[in-house]
Protein backbone atom coordinates (compact mmCIF):
# COMPACT_ATOMS: atom_id res chain seq x y z
CA UNK A 1 0.00 0.00 0.00
CA UNK A 2 1.42 3.81 -0.95
CA UNK A 3 1.38 5.46 2.09
CA UNK A 4 2.44 9.45 2.52
CA UNK A 5 4.33 10.58 5.89
CA UNK A 6 3.81 13.76 6.79
CA UNK A 7 6.48 14.95 9.00
CA UNK A 8 5.38 18.32 10.59
CA UNK A 9 8.84 19.53 11.54
CA UNK A 10 7.60 23.14 11.91
CA UNK A 11 3.84 22.39 11.82
CA UNK A 12 1.69 22.54 8.05
CA UNK A 13 0.21 25.14 5.67
CA UNK A 14 -1.71 24.19 2.87
CA UNK A 15 1.23 25.15 0.18
CA UNK A 16 4.14 23.57 2.37
CA UNK A 17 2.20 20.22 1.99
CA UNK A 18 1.90 21.04 -2.02
CA UNK A 19 5.53 21.63 -2.08
CA UNK A 20 6.11 18.92 -0.27
CA UNK A 21 4.76 16.93 -2.73
CA UNK A 22 5.63 18.20 -5.97
CA UNK A 23 9.13 17.76 -4.19
CA UNK A 24 8.50 13.95 -3.77
CA UNK A 25 7.53 13.94 -7.24
CA UNK A 26 4.19 14.62 -7.90
CA UNK A 27 3.49 15.55 -11.56
CA UNK A 28 3.11 19.47 -11.44
CA UNK A 29 1.58 19.39 -15.11
CA UNK A 30 -1.24 16.93 -13.69
CA UNK A 31 -1.92 18.90 -10.70
CA UNK A 32 -1.89 22.38 -13.34
CA UNK A 33 -3.97 20.84 -15.81
CA UNK A 34 -6.87 20.15 -13.45
CA UNK A 35 -6.71 23.43 -11.68
CA UNK A 36 -6.95 25.56 -15.12
CA UNK A 37 -10.44 23.45 -15.50
CA UNK A 38 -11.68 24.79 -12.52
CA UNK A 39 -13.95 28.56 -12.98
CA UNK A 40 -11.36 30.20 -10.91
CA UNK A 41 -9.48 33.29 -11.86
CA UNK A 42 -5.92 32.35 -14.19
CA UNK A 43 -3.27 31.90 -12.23
CA UNK A 44 0.92 31.16 -12.55
CA UNK A 45 2.32 27.74 -10.15
CA UNK A 46 5.85 27.63 -9.78
CA UNK A 47 7.66 25.74 -6.89
CA UNK A 48 10.68 27.28 -6.41
CA UNK A 49 14.24 25.71 -5.10
CA UNK A 50 15.42 27.43 -1.65
CA UNK A 51 16.83 26.66 1.40
CA UNK A 52 16.23 26.61 5.04
CA UNK A 53 18.53 26.11 7.36
CA UNK A 54 21.03 24.02 4.85
CA UNK A 55 17.80 22.01 3.73
CA UNK A 56 17.00 22.29 -0.03
CA UNK A 57 13.03 22.52 -0.45
CA UNK A 58 10.42 23.61 -2.81
CA UNK A 59 8.50 27.11 -2.18
CA UNK A 60 5.21 27.82 -3.93
CA UNK A 61 5.21 30.54 -5.99
CA UNK A 62 1.11 31.77 -6.77
CA UNK A 63 0.44 34.32 -9.33
CA UNK A 64 -3.00 35.81 -10.38
CA UNK A 65 -3.89 37.11 -13.97
CA UNK A 66 -2.77 41.14 -13.18
CA UNK A 67 -6.65 42.06 -14.70
CA UNK A 68 -8.14 39.74 -11.70
CA UNK A 69 -5.61 40.79 -9.32
CA UNK A 70 -2.40 42.72 -10.14
CA UNK A 71 -0.08 41.07 -7.86
CA UNK A 72 1.49 37.93 -7.05
CA UNK A 73 0.84 36.27 -3.82
CA UNK A 74 3.99 34.36 -2.42
CA UNK A 75 2.20 32.35 0.10
CA UNK A 76 4.29 34.39 3.27
CA UNK A 77 0.84 34.21 4.68
CA UNK A 78 -1.53 32.58 3.14
CA UNK A 79 -5.11 31.33 1.95
CA UNK A 80 -8.03 33.05 3.14
CA UNK A 81 -7.23 36.51 3.78
CA UNK A 82 -10.26 38.45 4.84
CA UNK A 83 -11.43 41.81 5.10
CA UNK A 84 -10.76 43.59 7.93
CA UNK A 85 -8.40 41.39 9.24
CA UNK A 86 -5.45 43.04 10.18
CA UNK A 87 -1.93 41.47 10.61
CA UNK A 88 1.24 43.15 12.43
CA UNK A 89 2.74 39.53 13.16
CA UNK A 90 5.43 37.01 11.64
CA UNK A 91 4.84 34.08 11.34
CA UNK A 92 6.10 31.35 9.00
CA UNK A 93 3.43 29.97 7.10
CA UNK A 94 0.85 31.47 4.89
CA UNK A 95 -1.97 32.86 7.43
CA UNK A 96 -5.47 31.26 6.06
CA UNK A 97 -8.05 32.55 8.08
CA UNK A 98 -11.47 32.89 6.65
CA UNK A 99 -13.20 35.53 9.07
CA UNK A 100 -17.12 36.47 9.15
CA UNK A 101 -17.32 39.39 6.06
CA UNK A 102 -18.22 43.13 7.85
CA UNK A 103 -19.06 45.59 5.47
CA UNK A 104 -15.89 48.30 5.77
CA UNK A 105 -13.72 46.09 4.21
CA UNK A 106 -10.33 47.23 5.16
CA UNK A 107 -7.80 44.38 4.22
CA UNK A 108 -4.31 45.25 5.94
CA UNK A 109 -0.69 43.43 5.71
CA UNK A 110 1.47 44.93 8.17
CA UNK A 111 4.14 42.45 8.04
CA UNK A 112 6.79 41.24 6.14
CA UNK A 113 5.50 39.34 3.13
CA UNK A 114 5.72 39.42 -0.83
CA UNK A 115 3.67 41.75 -2.06
CA UNK A 116 2.83 45.82 -0.77
CA UNK A 117 0.23 46.69 1.70
CA UNK A 118 -3.15 47.64 -0.47
CA UNK A 119 -7.12 46.85 -0.30
CA UNK A 120 -8.51 44.54 -2.07
CA UNK A 121 -9.89 46.61 -4.51
CA UNK A 122 -7.09 48.91 -5.37
CA UNK A 123 -5.12 46.08 -6.01
CA UNK A 124 -7.70 44.20 -8.46
CA UNK A 125 -9.57 47.63 -10.16
CA UNK A 126 -12.86 45.99 -9.51
CA UNK A 127 -15.28 45.65 -6.71
CA UNK A 128 -14.65 43.44 -3.93
CA UNK A 129 -15.86 39.52 -4.03
CA UNK A 130 -16.16 36.92 -1.94
CA UNK A 131 -16.76 32.75 -2.43
CA UNK A 132 -18.66 31.49 0.38
CA UNK A 133 -18.13 28.21 1.41
CA UNK A 134 -21.02 26.66 0.09
CA UNK A 135 -19.88 28.04 -3.77
CA UNK A 136 -16.58 26.39 -3.29
CA UNK A 137 -18.01 23.26 -2.67
CA UNK A 138 -20.35 23.26 -5.10
CA UNK A 139 -17.93 23.84 -7.59
CA UNK A 140 -15.53 20.98 -6.60
CA UNK A 141 -18.88 18.64 -6.88
CA UNK A 142 -19.83 20.37 -10.31
CA UNK A 143 -16.01 19.63 -11.59
CA UNK A 144 -14.31 16.93 -13.70
CA UNK A 145 -12.07 16.68 -10.85
CA UNK A 146 -11.28 12.78 -10.31
CA UNK A 147 -13.37 11.24 -7.88
CA UNK A 148 -10.95 10.76 -4.68
CA UNK A 149 -9.71 14.12 -5.10
CA UNK A 150 -13.54 15.39 -4.83
CA UNK A 151 -14.10 13.26 -1.81
CA UNK A 152 -10.62 14.72 -0.34
CA UNK A 153 -10.87 18.39 -0.90
CA UNK A 154 -14.75 17.92 -0.13
CA UNK A 155 -13.84 16.85 3.08
CA UNK A 156 -11.36 19.46 3.90
CA UNK A 157 -13.35 22.47 3.09
CA UNK A 158 -16.65 21.08 5.16
CA UNK A 159 -14.10 20.74 8.28
CA UNK A 160 -12.86 24.25 7.54
CA UNK A 161 -16.28 25.81 7.15
CA UNK A 162 -17.61 23.86 9.95
CA UNK A 163 -15.14 25.09 12.01
CA UNK A 164 -14.86 29.04 11.14
CA UNK A 165 -18.74 28.82 11.53
CA UNK A 166 -18.68 27.41 14.55
CA UNK A 167 -16.16 30.00 15.72
CA UNK A 168 -18.14 32.64 14.55
CA UNK A 169 -21.49 31.64 15.68
CA UNK A 170 -22.43 31.02 11.78
CA UNK A 171 -24.04 28.68 9.22
CA UNK A 172 -20.88 26.88 7.50
CA UNK A 173 -21.81 27.36 4.60
CA UNK A 174 -22.52 30.95 4.61
CA UNK A 175 -18.49 31.90 5.88
CA UNK A 176 -16.99 34.12 3.70
CA UNK A 177 -13.73 33.98 2.23
CA UNK A 178 -12.04 36.78 0.68
CA UNK A 179 -11.90 36.50 -2.97
CA UNK A 180 -8.05 36.33 -3.40
CA UNK A 181 -8.29 33.72 0.00
CA UNK A 182 -10.16 31.62 -1.56
CA UNK A 183 -8.14 31.44 -4.78
CA UNK A 184 -5.08 30.72 -2.27
CA UNK A 185 -7.42 27.56 -0.30
CA UNK A 186 -8.98 26.39 -3.72
CA UNK A 187 -5.34 25.96 -5.01
CA UNK A 188 -3.54 24.65 -2.29
CA UNK A 189 -6.19 21.97 -1.24
CA UNK A 190 -7.27 20.81 -4.17
CA UNK A 191 -3.97 21.23 -5.53
CA UNK A 192 -2.61 18.81 -2.18
CA UNK A 193 -5.56 16.18 -3.47
CA UNK A 194 -4.38 16.21 -7.01
CA UNK A 195 -0.51 15.42 -6.11
CA UNK A 196 -1.79 12.58 -3.19
CA UNK A 197 -3.74 11.45 -6.60
CA UNK A 198 -0.54 11.83 -8.56
CA UNK A 199 2.00 9.88 -6.57
CA UNK A 200 -1.83 7.40 -5.89
CA UNK A 201 -1.40 6.96 -2.51
CA UNK A 202 -3.88 5.46 -0.67
CA UNK A 203 -2.60 5.62 3.03
CA UNK A 204 -1.82 9.51 5.05
CA UNK A 205 -0.01 9.22 8.65
CA UNK A 206 1.08 12.33 10.28
CA UNK A 207 3.45 13.11 13.17
CA UNK A 208 2.35 15.04 15.86
CA UNK A 209 1.71 18.82 14.76
CA UNK A 210 3.40 21.41 16.33
CA UNK A 211 1.39 25.00 16.38
CA UNK A 212 3.65 27.31 17.48
CA UNK A 213 3.65 30.19 20.20
CA UNK A 214 2.43 33.78 20.77
CA UNK A 215 0.01 36.18 19.50
CA UNK A 216 -1.56 37.41 16.18
CA UNK A 217 -3.50 40.19 15.72
CA UNK A 218 -6.64 40.62 14.01
CA UNK A 219 -9.58 42.75 13.38
CA UNK A 220 -11.09 42.14 17.49
CA UNK A 221 -7.49 42.41 18.95
CA UNK A 222 -4.93 40.06 19.87
CA UNK A 223 -5.84 35.90 19.52
CA UNK A 224 -3.69 33.29 20.63
CA UNK A 225 -2.14 30.97 18.61
CA UNK A 226 -2.86 28.82 17.77
CA UNK A 227 -5.68 30.60 16.16
CA UNK A 228 -9.38 29.90 16.78
CA UNK A 229 -10.05 28.06 13.78
CA UNK A 230 -6.87 25.88 13.92
CA UNK A 231 -7.34 25.21 17.56
CA UNK A 232 -11.02 23.76 16.43
CA UNK A 233 -9.80 21.67 13.44
CA UNK A 234 -6.87 20.18 15.73
CA UNK A 235 -9.42 18.92 18.66
CA UNK A 236 -8.38 15.26 18.28
CA UNK A 237 -5.20 15.36 16.47
CA UNK A 238 -1.88 14.74 18.60
CA UNK A 239 0.13 18.09 19.45
CA UNK A 240 3.86 18.26 19.25
CA UNK A 241 5.53 19.75 22.42
CA UNK A 242 8.27 21.51 19.53
CA UNK A 243 7.41 25.33 20.20
CA UNK A 244 8.40 28.05 17.99
CA UNK A 245 7.43 31.92 18.34
CA UNK A 246 5.08 32.40 15.64
CA UNK A 247 2.11 30.74 13.60
CA UNK A 248 3.33 27.26 12.70
CA UNK A 249 0.22 25.51 11.58
CA UNK A 250 -2.55 27.45 9.81
CA UNK A 251 -6.31 26.44 9.75
CA UNK A 252 -5.72 25.05 6.09
CA UNK A 253 -2.75 22.70 7.36
CA UNK A 254 -5.22 21.67 10.41
CA UNK A 255 -8.59 20.62 7.68
CA UNK A 256 -5.63 18.55 5.54
CA UNK A 257 -4.44 16.85 8.49
CA UNK A 258 -7.70 16.27 10.09
CA UNK A 259 -9.52 15.41 6.74
CA UNK A 260 -7.10 13.16 5.19
CA UNK A 261 -4.79 11.25 8.16
CA UNK A 262 -5.58 7.76 8.60
CA UNK A 263 -3.20 7.38 11.67
CA UNK A 264 -0.81 9.95 13.51
CA UNK A 265 2.29 8.91 15.45
CA UNK A 266 6.19 7.72 14.38
CA UNK A 267 7.16 6.94 10.70
CA UNK A 268 5.99 3.53 11.21
CA UNK A 269 7.93 0.52 9.80
CA UNK A 270 8.33 0.10 6.19
CA UNK A 271 10.62 1.04 3.53
CA UNK A 272 11.19 4.54 2.54
CA UNK A 273 11.22 5.40 -1.61
CA UNK A 274 11.21 9.08 -1.98
CA UNK A 275 11.42 12.42 0.36
CA UNK A 276 10.27 15.98 -0.36
CA UNK A 277 10.67 18.80 1.43
CA UNK A 278 8.40 21.66 0.71
CA UNK A 279 9.10 25.26 2.49
CA UNK A 280 6.98 28.40 4.21
CA UNK A 281 8.54 31.73 3.72
CA UNK A 282 10.35 32.43 7.20
CA UNK A 283 13.35 31.58 7.96
CA UNK A 284 13.47 30.14 11.78
CA UNK A 285 16.35 28.76 14.04
CA UNK A 286 15.46 25.56 12.78
CA UNK A 287 14.29 24.05 9.24
CA UNK A 288 10.89 25.76 8.41
CA UNK A 289 9.92 22.83 6.10
CA UNK A 290 7.32 20.36 5.94
CA UNK A 291 8.87 16.55 5.23
CA UNK A 292 6.91 14.49 3.27
CA UNK A 293 7.70 10.42 2.72
CA UNK A 294 6.69 7.61 0.61
CA UNK A 295 6.97 4.12 1.53
CA UNK A 296 5.44 0.95 1.39
CA UNK A 297 4.10 -0.13 4.66
CA UNK A 298 5.35 -3.64 5.86
CA UNK A 299 2.37 -5.90 5.72
CA UNK A 300 1.85 -8.16 8.62
CA UNK A 301 -0.32 -11.63 8.98
CA UNK A 302 -1.89 -10.32 11.93
CA UNK A 303 -2.28 -6.47 12.80
CA UNK A 304 -3.04 -5.92 16.59
CA UNK A 305 -3.54 -2.73 18.39
CA UNK A 306 -4.71 -1.50 21.88
CA UNK A 307 -7.73 0.22 22.37
CA UNK A 308 -10.13 1.21 24.96
CA UNK A 309 -13.66 0.35 26.07
CA UNK A 310 -15.83 2.72 28.01
CA UNK A 311 -19.26 1.44 29.45
CA UNK A 312 -21.80 2.74 31.41
CA UNK A 313 -25.23 2.43 32.39
CA UNK A 314 -28.29 4.09 32.76
CA UNK A 315 -31.88 3.71 33.15
CA UNK A 316 -33.07 7.33 33.27
CA UNK A 317 -31.79 9.05 30.14
CA UNK A 318 -34.61 9.52 27.38
CA UNK A 319 -34.02 8.37 23.68
CA UNK A 320 -32.60 11.80 22.51
CA UNK A 321 -30.34 12.32 25.00
CA UNK A 322 -28.65 8.74 24.32
CA UNK A 323 -28.85 9.60 20.60
CA UNK A 324 -27.22 13.11 21.18
CA UNK A 325 -24.53 11.44 23.41
CA UNK A 326 -23.51 9.32 20.89
CA UNK A 327 -23.03 11.85 18.24
CA UNK A 328 -21.02 13.95 20.87
CA UNK A 329 -19.18 11.02 21.30
CA UNK A 330 -17.87 10.29 17.74
CA UNK A 331 -17.04 14.39 17.51
CA UNK A 332 -14.67 13.07 20.58
CA UNK A 333 -12.95 10.23 18.87
CA UNK A 334 -15.14 7.27 19.46
CA UNK A 335 -14.37 4.14 16.71
CA UNK A 336 -17.90 3.17 17.70
CA UNK A 337 -20.59 3.30 19.88
CA UNK A 338 -23.33 1.10 20.51
CA UNK A 339 -26.55 0.60 22.78
CA UNK A 340 -27.34 -2.60 24.58
CA UNK A 341 -30.66 -3.07 26.20
CA UNK A 342 -30.02 -4.38 30.31
CA UNK A 343 -31.91 -4.96 33.47
CA UNK A 344 -30.40 -3.09 36.10
CA UNK A 345 -31.21 -3.45 40.10
CA UNK A 346 -35.00 -3.60 41.12
CA UNK A 347 -35.42 -4.54 37.29
CA UNK A 348 -35.52 -1.83 36.10
CA UNK A 349 -34.58 -1.91 32.42
CA UNK A 350 -31.69 0.11 31.14
CA UNK A 351 -29.23 0.93 28.31
CA UNK A 352 -25.61 0.09 27.94
CA UNK A 353 -23.70 2.46 26.69
CA UNK A 354 -20.30 1.13 24.88
CA UNK A 355 -17.88 2.82 23.72
CA UNK A 356 -14.56 1.89 21.37
CA UNK A 357 -11.85 3.94 21.24
CA UNK A 358 -8.01 4.93 20.93
CA UNK A 359 -6.09 5.37 24.06
CA UNK A 360 -5.19 9.28 22.73
CA UNK A 361 -8.95 9.84 22.88
CA UNK A 362 -10.27 7.91 25.61
CA UNK A 363 -10.45 10.57 28.07
CA UNK A 364 -12.16 12.62 25.96
CA UNK A 365 -14.75 10.00 25.00
CA UNK A 366 -15.00 9.30 29.50
CA UNK A 367 -15.47 13.03 29.97
CA UNK A 368 -18.23 13.08 27.32
CA UNK A 369 -20.07 10.24 28.60
CA UNK A 370 -20.18 11.71 31.68
CA UNK A 371 -21.33 15.20 30.81
CA UNK A 372 -24.03 14.18 27.99
CA UNK A 373 -25.45 10.84 30.02
CA UNK A 374 -27.10 10.61 33.35
CA UNK A 375 -24.45 8.01 34.32
CA UNK A 376 -22.27 8.58 37.65
CA UNK A 377 -19.26 6.29 36.53
CA UNK A 378 -17.80 4.64 33.79
CA UNK A 379 -15.90 1.69 33.42
CA UNK A 380 -12.25 1.44 31.51
CA UNK A 381 -10.90 -1.47 30.23
CA UNK A 382 -8.02 -2.25 27.60
CA UNK A 383 -8.76 -4.32 24.92
CA UNK A 384 -6.56 -5.85 22.29
CA UNK A 385 -8.20 -6.48 18.61
CA UNK A 386 -7.13 -7.44 15.37
CA UNK A 387 -8.16 -5.56 12.29
CA UNK A 388 -7.58 -5.56 8.45
CA UNK A 389 -6.18 -2.85 6.75
CA UNK A 390 -8.57 -0.59 4.65
CA UNK A 391 -8.39 1.29 2.08
CA UNK A 392 -10.65 2.83 -0.79
CA UNK A 393 -11.01 2.38 -4.48
CA UNK A 394 -13.44 4.46 -6.73
CA UNK A 395 -15.40 1.93 -8.90
CA UNK A 396 -17.41 3.31 -12.35
CA UNK A 397 -20.78 2.27 -12.91
CA UNK A 398 -23.80 2.83 -14.90
CA UNK A 399 -25.30 4.77 -11.94
CA UNK A 400 -22.07 7.27 -11.82
CA UNK A 401 -18.83 6.92 -9.65
CA UNK A 402 -18.95 4.89 -6.20
CA UNK A 403 -16.60 4.60 -3.62
CA UNK A 404 -15.78 0.93 -2.40
CA UNK A 405 -14.37 0.02 0.65
CA UNK A 406 -11.55 -3.01 0.49
CA UNK A 407 -10.25 -5.08 3.46
CA UNK A 408 -6.66 -6.07 2.78
CA UNK A 409 -4.15 -8.32 4.67
CA UNK A 410 -0.97 -8.61 3.20
CA UNK A 411 -1.41 -8.57 -0.77
CA UNK A 412 -4.99 -10.14 -0.48
CA UNK A 413 -8.16 -8.68 -0.91
CA UNK A 414 -10.07 -10.11 2.13
CA UNK A 415 -13.24 -8.93 1.37
CA UNK A 416 -14.69 -5.04 -0.62
CA UNK A 417 -18.10 -3.51 -0.21
CA UNK A 418 -20.16 -0.13 -1.84
CA UNK A 419 -19.98 2.78 -0.01
CA UNK A 420 -23.57 2.92 1.27
CA UNK A 421 -23.93 6.39 0.89
CA UNK A 422 -22.94 6.55 -2.72
CA UNK A 423 -25.13 3.92 -3.74
CA UNK A 424 -28.14 5.12 -2.20
CA UNK A 425 -27.70 8.66 -3.89
CA UNK A 426 -27.18 6.79 -7.34
CA UNK A 427 -29.92 4.58 -6.69
CA UNK A 428 -32.36 8.13 -5.57
CA UNK A 429 -31.11 9.94 -8.88
CA UNK A 430 -31.34 7.05 -11.31
CA UNK A 431 -35.00 5.77 -9.83
CA UNK A 432 -33.23 2.30 -9.71
CA UNK A 433 -33.06 0.04 -6.30
CA UNK A 434 -30.38 0.11 -3.84
CA UNK A 435 -30.16 -3.58 -4.69
CA UNK A 436 -29.50 -2.78 -8.58
CA UNK A 437 -26.58 -0.72 -7.51
CA UNK A 438 -24.97 -2.62 -5.25
CA UNK A 439 -25.28 -5.21 -8.45
CA UNK A 440 -23.78 -3.39 -11.02
CA UNK A 441 -21.28 -2.26 -8.12
CA UNK A 442 -20.39 -5.84 -7.78
CA UNK A 443 -20.18 -6.99 -11.72
CA UNK A 444 -17.51 -4.48 -12.03
CA UNK A 445 -15.25 -5.57 -9.06
CA UNK A 446 -15.67 -9.36 -10.52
Amino acid sequence: MRTIYLDCISGIAGDMALSALVDLGADQEYIVSHLTELPIDPFTMEFIEVDRRGITAKWLKLSFDEHHHGHDHDHSHHDDHHHDHHHDHDHSHDHDHAHVHSHHHEHHHDHDHGHESHTHEEASGHSHEHRKASDIIRMIDCSNLPGRVKERSLSIFHLIAEAEGKIHGMDPAEVHFHEVGAMDSILDVIGVCLALESLDVSKIIVSPVPTGTGRLRMAHGLYPIPAPATAELLRGVPLSSFTAQGELTTPTGAGIVKALASEFGTLPAGTMDRIGYGAGTKNFDHPNVLRAILFEQEHTKKFEETIVVLEAQVDDSTGEILGYAMEKLFEAGALDVYHTPVYMKKNRPGILVSVLCHPDNSDRCEETLLAETSTFGVRRSDWKRRVLERQWIQVETAYGSIRVKQAIEGDRIIRQSPEFEDAAQAARSFGVPLESVYREVYKHLS
